[in-house]
């Protein structure tokens, strides 16, 4: 990464959240119960869908790879950001660059991972006595590798894209942590090709999934509304509702990001908006998928049962 004025050993300042001290004590406690909450919630679905046997199907499966991604996802920028809460520092270019990486990485796996879910969904319920031969362990298996892959081949698109611009003097980013646009913000130079490399990522990453997401759920809906049963219809509104709900506060907010002209004067409603696809669906998925499924409350009763019943 080039920098002018000779600033590339002073390294990058990240403004954070705000600058009022009583504002970022407010923040640091705040952030830390997110994060702690995050963890234990999503630590202990990933723990329970591989200790028990009858959770071992395609949807725990994939609901694991994304309790994973959250883990990973949040500790990427949260701990850094308590820190900057906590006491203002730089950060260096090897760090911002990584985190960056990082960021983007997980980000886009998530959102090839929601697409895999709601394809397991459509096939579950749209196509059920072909749901163990499609959705078999083996394609399960390579359909959660190639979100992988997929996450990593945009990310590093973009971020090697990015970490080209030369930046000016200052080296200040109004944003909490390092992503694309804080960085375009501070270029010394025409960021047009980099913008425009940002949107084809956005409209892969998040477009073309929310698209497909959105046609699959038609889909399921056609399916519902032609069953019988109410009780039926209730019980898949009820799984396909948590899934469209993580849904659209992810995609909606990192469309709003991502998919508009990057403008130096809207660092808060940023920063605002990059609050609801970075700290709120971490810490809301294992609440809102599984942790109140009564398949997984069971699996956690006999998972916690089976460590006191040694003891006693």
């Amino acid at each position: 990464m080039e920098t002018n004025n000779g600033s590339v050993g002073t390294g990058l300042q990240l403004v954070g959240l705000s600058e009022d001290r009583n504002t970022q004590i407010s923040l640091f406690v705040l952030f830390t119960a997110i994060y702690l909450i995050t963890l234990i919630g999503n630590m202990t679905l990933v723990t329970v869908c591989i200790c028990d046997p009858h959770l071992h199907t395609p949807m725990y499966f994939f609901l694991a790879n994304l309790s994973l991604i959250d883990v990973c996802y949040s500790s990427a920028f949260v701990p850094n950001m308590l820190a900057n809460l906590a006491v203002r520092r730089r950060v260096s270019f090897a760090a911002c660059g990584t985190q960056l990486f990082t960021f983007l990485f997980l980000g886009c796996t998530e959102s090839a991972v929601l697409l895999a879910m709601a394809y397991d969904r459509y096939v579950a319920i749209s196509l059920p006595l072909r749901y163990t031969l499609i959705m078999r362990k083996s394609i399960c298996i390579t359909m959660a590798a190639c979100c992988w892959i997929f996450g990593s081949f945009m990310a590093i698109v973009d971020t090697v894209t990015t970490l080209q611009l030369p930046l000016c003097g200052h080296n200040v980013i109004d944003h909490f942590f390092c992503e694309p646009n804080g960085l375009i913000k501070i270029a010394c130079t025409d960021t047009f090709y980099t913008q425009i490399v940002i949107y084809v990522v956005a409209i892969l990453v998040l477009v073309i999934p929310s698209v497909l997401i959105l046609l699959t759920y038609i889909c399921i809906l056609i399916t519902v509304v032609g069953m019988s049963s109410s009780m039926h219809q209730y019980k898949v509104f009820s799984t396909c509702a948590s899934h469209l709900v993580v849904v659209t506060i992810f995609y909606s907010s990192a469309i709003f990001m991502y998919m508009k002209p990057v403008s130096k004067n809207s660092g808060n409603r940023e920063k605002i908006g990059s609050l609801f696809y970075t700290v709120t669906p971490p810490m809301f998925n294992p609440m809102i998928y599984s942790l109140r499924n009564k398949d997984v409350k069971v699996a956690l009763h006999k998972v916690i049962w089976s460590k006191i019943s040694p003891i006693n």
